[in-house]
């Protein structure tokens, strides 16, 4: 069965050219066709329904029918899928788009391509049939795919995960550099190992490689060129998705030049192929110890591909008649004219090598390939082929407030039970509505900065009684009054002055309406209107009654417990 599979890939290798216009096409395996007809059936599942999802049965009723239809075998007896045919031509698109071919598309074209000397049906649809379900399988390879069920056996499970991950992502290395627009193969190789390149990261990349329409490692390199050699001119905006990754994505394309200069550089495609796999294997196993299961299945598998190189290249060498692989030429005005003829010895060893893996008998547990965790290497769980290409669910009206709004309404809350101090001024033993004491609103800094003067008792009961008097004083007699009883608190003062009655001068009041004045000269101004500025009220004596009737108003202030210059101000507000 291998054998005659060989032989038709052989005939393709050589004749591709005559169907094919690249000469680095690709085939995919029985397991990586089983992945893309998943991915392709979620896809068409999220354009009919909406969710990007498929359920394990359906892949897998779909997959034996898509067998027996590719083949023209007859499928009379299996249900038709739903949407088979827009699921057949999105697999068609996928394969075309990414430059790769099928074991069914290289068993259809051998009829075309085959030459007289070349057997006439080395296989029938029958045998591809049954090789690609698995259903031939010798029992060492049914029991080597076997999922084992007793506990004893978990780390063999792992083992047997790992080590097919680890050869995965050697091969998606290799055939990276024969076939840049595989897809699938940037998938396997783009956070392996670990570059902080997850799920989002893989999904703004295939965004941004759909609105470009073309590969996504076509997308990676001239982005991160553009970034690179641009200028500000050429450069993406600082707005595109892709610049948050950008430090990774260049760590990737900076691994694969390094593989393609050694691809190049080397002639002898044996020591060109060993170097890349050991380039690959150290960036697999760095930072792990030597009992790393990683670090084992990466050196087990190195070894593996190396000989494997070593011997298709002896092969190829004996060969009289050519290998029949055929890559592409490099062009008369390439720039590296002799690197690249060096590298076409090399690219006809890797090519054989991914033809090797293409034909290696499907996985028994299709559960298991489908499933499969590709992102274990790096640290990360619950990564499989089809919930990394998903795309991130967007949030609904339904689900709860974000955070920053939640935070911002809380601390609209809290401010608004928070009572703020209100500013006063020098007027404010007129106020009515009074929230905090005067002695609470003057703040002093210093101790030589104390007030001067005594303040009063709630104000509220200061104006009710004010008012009584204004009500049987009268307006004119008010006025009179508050003057009298100013004129008579006044000392001697210096500066400015005015004649009194009596033919001595005294100092013009600054009145107090000036809103620059301090709140220690307001204080002392009030006290000195009351009485002797000298000495502070809480020392002096009681104010003696002066003679004639300033001393019965004096009296009958100081009764009341008035502030000192409060009737002259609430009479001037008054009038």
């Amino acid at each position: 069965m291998e054998e005659s599979l060989r032989r038709m890939i052989k005939v393709f290798r050589r004749e591709g050219h005559r169907v094919s216009d690249s000469e680095r096409t690709t085939i995919q395996g029985a397991n990586e066709m089983l992945m893309i007809l998943q991915l392709v059936m979620a896809r068409v599942n999220k354009q009919e329904s909406g969710d990007f999802a498929v359920d394990l049965s359906e892949v897998l009723a779909a997959w034996k029918f898509f067998l027996l239809d590719k083949l023209k075998l007859s499928h009379n007896n299996v249900p038709l899928p739903q949407n088979y045919d827009i699921v057949r031509k999105e697999y068609d698109c996928f394969l075309k788009r990414t430059n790769t071919l099928d074991l069914i598309d290289i068993f259809s074209m051998f009829k075309e391509l085959r030459v007289n000397e070349d057997p006439e049906e080395p296989l029938t649809s029958m045998h591809m049939f049954q090789f690609l379900t698995g259903e031939n399988q010798d029992l060492e390879t049914l029991e080597a795919f076997a999922c084992p069920t007793t506990p004893s056996t978990k780390t063999a499970v792992c083992s047997l995960q790992i080590k097919r991950v680890v050869r995965r992502v050697f091969c998606s290395y290799l055939g990276l550099l024969v076939n840049s627009k595989n897809d699938l193969a940037l998938a396997f190789t783009l956070d392996n190992p670990n570059r902080t390149l997850g799920h989002i990261a893989f999904t703004d990349l295939r965004h941004s490689a759909s609105e470009s329409s073309s590969s996504l490692f076509l997308t990676v390199t001239s982005f991160v060129r553009a970034i690179q050699l641009g200028g500000k001119g050429y450069a993406p905006s600082e707005s595109h998705p892709l610049r948050k990754h950008i430090k990774g994505l260049s760590d990737f394309l900076n691994f694969v030049d390094h593989c393609q200069d050694i691809l190049g550089e080397n002639p002898n495609p044996r020591d060109a192929g060993s170097k890349l796999v050991s380039c690959i294997r150290a960036a697999l196993v760095k930072g792990r110890s030597a009992g790393d299961p990683v670090y084992i299945a990466a050196e087990n598998e190195s070894n593996a591909l190396k000989q494997r190189i070593c011997g298709i290249h002896a092969l190829q060498s004996q060969s009289v008649v050519g290998t029949g692989v055929s890559p592409a030429r490099p062009r008369a005005h390439a720039i590296n004219h002799s690197t690249a003829y060096r590298g076409r010895e090399t690219v006809k060893v890797l090519m054989a090598l991914l033809d090797e893996e293409a034909l290696v008998p499907p996985c028994g547990n299709k559960a298991e390939v489908l499933s499969e965790d590709h992102s274990i290497l790096n640290g990360s769980t619950g990564t499989c082929l089809l919930a990394l290409y998903k795309s991130p669910e967007a949030p609904t009206g339904s689900s709860p407030k974000s955070l920053r709004n939640r935070i911002l309404g809380q601390q609209e809350q809290i401010k608004s039970k928070v009572v703020r101090p209100t500013i006063r001024s020098q007027f404010a033993c007129t106020y009515k509505d009074d929230e905090l004491p005067l002695n609470r609103v003057l703040e002093f800094t210093s101790s030589s900065q104390l007030p001067t003067c005594v303040h009063p008792a709630p104000k509220k009961l200061i104006s009710s009684h004010r008012e009584k008097e204004i009500e049987s004083v009268g307006l004119d007699g008010r006025l009179k009054e508050a003057t009298n009883s100013n004129q008579a608190a006044l000392g001697q003062r210096s500066g400015n002055v005015w004649n009194r009655p009596g033919g001595k001068v005294t100092q013009r009041e600054e009145h107090p309406r000036t809103t620059g004045t301090s709140k220690r000269k307001l204080a002392n101004r009030e006290c000195a209107e009351g009485g002797e500025g000298s000495q502070p009220p809480q020392k002096r004596p009681p104010a003696k009654a002066a003679a004639g009737g300033l001393g019965k108003r004096s009296n009958k202030a100081v009764g009341k417990k008035l502030i000192a210059g409060q009737g002259k101000l609430t009479g001037f507000f008054r009038l």
